[in-house]
């Protein structure tokens, strides 16, 4: 275990699978304690807490649902009584509806805006009571925030664009405080949502200069970036990290 994080506490939204348990897995091992949230995952939830305390670290799992938003400022409420503070906000839940705009459901866009957009709202208000000077908020977005270059994703992407001006509002408003706030666009990542195997990968593998999806552990690479000393001068930028997706 390393200690770049050392006495640090941060926070993940949707942290037991995919990009958010590599995040929990990156933080951990750098030092930070680590609170997270899942939704109907609690196998791999507890499976991911026990894995960390096993080497060293410590983890706490809680079970809320990012669109509810008096659940998921509990949760947050609840890790800052359990750790003390929080340092470090990633807001990693996220829903992907594909379907044309003559097609999707208005349920479906509903609950696309409520995750992709009103939880990262929710999440970063509940958090600035226990976030001092140096604090880190980092959102998962996507690169179909900038581009969007096959039929379905409207929804999708319009939820992930929001972020940008949210964002660089966050940042100019929180600035004072000594907090940033970035955003981490990747493009197509292996998880079980979006399989490197999947039916769908050779289209996107087309449109890239590096032809593969990125593991999840190189997005927490980026996230682990943003959340260190080393990038206290970096707010309000959307960071990509696509393998040339958007180039």
């Amino acid at each position: 275990m390393t200690t770049g994080f050392t006495g640090r506490i941060a926070f993940i939204t949707g942290g037991s699978r995919g990009i958010g348990a590599a995040i929990v897995r990156r933080l951990a091992r750098d030092g930070a304690a680590v609170a997270f949230t899942y939704q109907n995952s609690a196998p791999q939830a507890q499976a991911l807490v026990a894995e960390i305390e096993t080497t060293g670290g410590k983890a706490f799992a809680i079970q809320a649902d990012a669109a509810d938003a008096a659940a998921l400022t509990r949760a947050i409420d609840d890790a800052a009584r359990h750790f003390g503070r929080i340092d470090i906000l990633v807001n990693n839940a996220g829903v992907a509806v594909l379907g044309a705009v003559d097609a999707i459901a208005l349920a479906d866009f509903d609950r696309t805006l409520a995750v992709n957009v009103r939880a990262v709202f929710v999440a970063s208000q509940a958090v600035l009571p226990h976030m001092g000077q140096g604090g880190r908020i980092i959102n998962i977005s996507s690169c179909n925030a900038e581009r969007v270059p096959f039929t379905g994703a409207a929804v999708y992407a319009m939820s992930k664009s929001a972020l940008l001006g949210l964002v660089q509002g966050m940042a100019r408003d929180l600035g004072p405080r000594g907090i940033t706030v970035n955003n981490v666009q990747p493009g197509p990542t292996n998880t079980d949502m979006n399989p490197e195997s999947g039916d769908f990968a050779k289209l996107m593998h087309d449109l890239m200069a590096l032809p593969r999806h990125a593991h999840p552990d190189e997005i927490a690479g980026m996230v682990a970036y943003l959340a260190s000393a080393e990038a206290a001068f970096v707010t309000g930028a959307s960071l990509t990290i696509d393998g040339g997706f958007n180039a």
